[in-house]
């Protein structure tokens, strides 16, 4: 096969993946992970930027249609959150 039949294949992939995406489960499971932050460590919620990378790499994994990339993303993002609140608390700088 030559390269633009590699991409072309790859495009197809894509397309499928996004299609069989549930976008209304990955928001429930987003807003569950946001709830559980605002409830036991809402300090977090101040700086969101500390969470950034997290949200990237599940929006990816939603991107790619893998499911327990995003749940792995969104324990990430809950632990992050939870770290950062703790610093706070903390009083760490």
């Amino acid at each position: 096969m030559n390269p633009r039949d590699l991409r072309e294949m790859g495009r197809r992939k894509l397309r499928v993946r996004a299609q069989k995406w549930d976008a209304e489960w990955a928001a429930e499971r987003a807003a569950g992970a946001l709830r559980y932050l605002g409830t036991h460590y809402p300090e977090c919620l101040g700086d969101l930027r500390v969470l950034d990378p997290h949200e990237r790499t599940a929006h990816e994994a939603a991107l790619l249609g893998d499911r327990e990339g995003y749940l792995e993303a969104l324990r990430s993002y809950m632990k992050a959150g939870r770290d950062e609140s703790l610093r706070i608390r903390s009083g760490a700088t």
